[in-house]
């Protein structure tokens, strides 16, 4: 284990340190669905961005869980990445 994941694993002891990081699991999801989608790909940040007629510095932000991205966004980047969304839904336990 290196030392990243040791502060993790010590860090999500506390209550509410791991409340905080489970809450965020959904937004963790989208940052590694986009990711493959773009590296399946083959494509760099800056290819998607031309693809998508956007900055590259916006599809850092996207990947890194640094913006609020509109549906339109996200339908937007897995077409430039050949990609299709698919939505679902499950119901949260309680």
């Amino acid at each position: 284990m290196n030392s990243l994941q040791a502060l993790k694993a010590k860090a999500l002891q506390n209550p509410d340190v791991k409340q905080a990081y489970n809450e965020l699991t959904p937004e963790f999801e989208l940052i590694d669905m986009l990711l493959s989608m773009r590296k399946q790909a083959g494509l760099t940040q800056q290819e998607v961005a031309e693809r998508m007629g956007t900055k590259e510095g916006n599809i850092s932000r996207l990947e890194k869980g640094k913006s609020n991205p509109t549906l339109k966004t996200l339908l937007g980047y897995a077409k430039a990445c050949g990609c299709q969304l698919n939505f679902g839904y499950k119901h949260a336990s309680n």
